[in-house]
């Protein structure tokens, strides 16, 4: 008890230290009123404090000779094997609903792309279904500690080895980093802290609280948070419906997207969901934010971000690497008492899945829509961080300009774009970029429909403007949006030829607007004065300590098991395990703490960046897995080739394709390693090669469960439904 109360004191300190700095202008309602610092201070401390009372003593048992009892590592990184299915469930959502999704998410749906990201949430439902029947049972019944422990046993030690520093590395340099610095995004966002103030206080709380607790702690903890999460996120939904509903038409009518038929006049006597429904209306279209319809889960098959090609397979593979090969969330569901409280718990998350989009992206979109001035403000200060950086560097300075950029800021952003083209362009180049600046400022001088389509057809631009909008405006927008993307990619062709170049330094991405602070923007706008801030705030804050908690013990997880242990030969006692995964604890916090600082100057997109670069491991793996599952006869050598040729191939695709979206790159390895794998497989078989059979070892209890395959169909008929609504 006296460690748990230092423990919290310590906590209290840190939180209280967040909200000092603001202080002096609480009274002024700026931030919070001191009651709202006082009750964020203590739902988060009690919430942390509970997770670590329930978690005991995390395995300090001993045995007669004083060492750890048999129970000390399972106890502190799975446990101790005994997680019912609402802990498991719950735990689930709170470890993947973090400000990653927040912030990220909610940043992508207010850009063009809308509710189609929801993809990944909605997929997902059907995925973890998938997950619980297959990729759980063959899990559980070897009773592994990390998912890397089962490519040993079905492949080499090798596979072992590749998947758990590749696994270990990517978690710690990409979602654990992404956490801290989203969530700092946030707290810095609403309390006007510094990101490396709000990144240290939230690597600092996640670290102190891992450290004590383990995996037991974090699924306590993530039994509150979750449910907070949900109710907090519905609640900054409601409470922007009711903003949009008594906000100036005429100001709307400006973020509306081109593709829409609504009026101010038609707005004015609109409800605040059908004001929104209608602004974000139309056909969607690819480019630029705000010309195209916000509402549909299916792009157009050249768009960036998710075409609809990505739904044959592309985003499928990061969904089934997340939720079934994920080391950060797999390790919940190996800590599962048995089979059947596993698979509810599954299934139980894949029914929350369903409910996101609606508490994280549709928040982002209203966001664009009630404070988009605010948002471009933030990128014009970036934009001038940006510049003025590339600028002091003693090199030839390059711009990397962004479509948005070129949107919003036309006259800027052309002299950039020439001034590329000018040091480092080639004539062809040059030529290519005075004519479409020509284009652009012809739309934009346009006074009638006739010249618009006069540019719209020409040979070398063929412009697609939806036959439906007639209004010049809108039709101008539209053209605009179009060469705008034309301008960029042709500026970034110039930037990516000088790659090696060191004569040359290039411009962070200068964006229009900031879109990862549409949440932040929303919670700082329409929370004050509504008593409810504390509930809110401390739910996200909680949420990503939570989930920063989860991911630092899964890494020092894969560390202690997967990299200590074998080096030792496995002749840890369980004391040194524990000491050795605390130790990783906090070697991993400071190293992902050092990456989120140095994001907060460098990134432009928290959810592309996890995503994008996950892709390195993701399809490689989920092969070699699959294969592994349910393909006996499969060569153990497979094990590490097929990662192998998976980080070499997304390599080759990033740098040889840039254009390609990355999750079609992640389609085009996936199915280059499959087909070596039943091509190896073929051969194995024809040499006569033996089936590796993995029997059970009888440490947890292997029955299904009946009511999880019932409601698993509830879940996969209701995400049919949704898309068949927002096609």
């Amino acid at each position: 008890m006296k460690n748990i109360a230092t423990i919290l004191g310590m906590l209290t300190l840190l939180s209280s230290a967040a909200l000092a700095n603001d202080a002096s202008t609480a009274a002024t309602g700026d931030v919070l009123p001191l009651w709202e610092m006082i009750v964020f201070c203590v739902v988060v401390v009690g919430v942390i404090g509970l997770g670590i009372w329930k978690s005991g003593d995390s395995g300090e048992s001993t045995s007669e000779n004083g060492e750890k009892s048999e129970g000390g590592a399972a106890d502190y990184f799975l446990a101790g094997r005994g997680l019912s299915w609402w802990l498991v469930g719950f735990s689930l959502i709170a470890a993947n609903i973090s400000t990653e999704q927040f912030v990220g998410m909610s940043g992508k749906a207010a850009n063009w792309v809308g509710l189609a990201i929801a993809g990944y949430e909605w997929l997902a439902a059907i995925v973890l279904v998938i997950v619980a029947f297959t990729f759980l049972p063959m899990l559980l019944k070897r009773g592994v500690f990390t998912i890397p422990q089962f490519l040993e046993e079905r492949f080499d030690g090798k596979a072992r080895t590749i998947m758990a520093v590749a696994n270990l590395v990517i978690l710690v340099g990409v979602p654990t980093a992404g956490v801290i610095f989203a969530g700092a995004k946030v707290v810095s966002g609403y309390f006007d802290l510094s990101m490396t103030a709000g990144c240290t206080i939230i690597g600092l709380c996640a670290t102190v609280y891992v450290f004590v607790g383990g995996l037991k702690a974090c699924a306590w903890t993530d039994l509150i948070w979750g449910a907070a999460l949900i109710v907090g996120g519905g609640l900054v939904a409601v409470l922007a419906l009711n903003a949009i509903g008594a906000a100036d038409p005429n100001a709307l009518i400006e973020t509306a997207s081109a593709t829409s038929q609504v009026t101010a006049d038609q707005l004015a006597n609109m409800s605040g969901w059908d004001r929104f429904m209608a602004l974000n209306s139309g056909d969607a279209m690819t480019a630029t934010n705000a010309i195209g319809g916000k509402m549909h889960m299916i792009r157009p098959a050249d768009d960036m971000e998710i075409p609809w090609t990505a739904l044959c397979l592309g985003l499928w593979i990061p969904n089934f690497f997340y939720w079934g090969l994920n080391q950060y969330i797999m390790q919940r569901t190996l800590a599962s008492k048995s089979l059947a409280e596993g698979q509810k718990g599954i299934v139980f998350a894949a029914g929350l899945k369903l409910l996101i989009p609606f508490v994280v992206l549709i928040p982002g979109i209203l966001a664009y829509n009630l404070y988009n001035t605010d948002m471009k403000a933030g990128a014009a200060a970036k934009a001038t961080a940006a510049i003025e950086s590339v600028e002091a560097s003693g090199k030839t300075p390059l711009y990397r300009i962004t479509a948005d950029y070129v949107a919003t800021e036309p006259g800027k952003a052309m002299d950039y774009i020439t001034k590329n083209a000018t040091v480092a362009g080639t004539a062809e180049q040059q030529a290519k970029v005075e004519g479409l600046k020509a284009d652009l400022n012809a739309v934009l001088a346009a006074g009638t429909a006739e010249q618009v389509t006069a540019v719209a057809t020409k040979p070398e631009l063929t412009l697609n403007i939806p036959e439906g909008v007639s209004d010049l405006g809108k039709q101008k927008r539209i053209a605009a949006a179009l060469i705008a993307d034309k301008l960029a990619k042709e500026s970034n062709a110039i930037i990516d030829a000088k790659a090696t170049d060191t004569s040359f330094a290039t411009s962070d991405p200068i964006n229009g607007y900031d879109y990862d602070s549409a949440f932040g923007t929303l919670l700082k706008k329409l929370l004050p004065g509504t008593h409810m801030a504390w509930f809110v705030l401390a739910a996200l804050f909680g949420a990503v300590v939570s989930s920063l908690a989860s991911m630092l013990n899964s890494a020092s997880t894969l560390f202690t098991m997967d990299i200590w242990n074998k080096i030792r030969k496995e002749q840890c006692s369980q004391k040194e395990l524990v000491t050795v995964g605390k130790f990783g604890v906090l070697g991993c916090s400071a190293i992902a703490l050092l990456l989120a600082i140095f994001l907060s100057t460098k990134l432009d997109s928290i959810f592309s960046y996890i995503q994008e670069f996950q892709g390195f491991l993701s399809p490689g793996a989920l092969a070699v897995f699959l294969f592994g599952f349910f393909v006996p006869k499969c060569p153990r050598y497979f094990g590490w080739l097929g990662i192998a040729i998976n980080v070499v191939e997304y390599g080759a695709l990033k740098i040889c394709c840039p254009e390609m979206a990355f999750l079609n790159r992640m389609a085009v390895c996936l199915v280059t390693i499959v087909l070596v794998g039943f091509i190896i497989t073929w051969l194995n078989a024809l040499r006569g090669g033996e089936a590796v059979k993995l029997e059970d070892k009888g440490i947890i209890k292997m029955e299904s469960s009946r009511s999880a395959v019932l409601w698993g169909w509830v879940v996969v008929l209701l995400t049919i439904a949704l898309y068949i609504i927002f096609w």
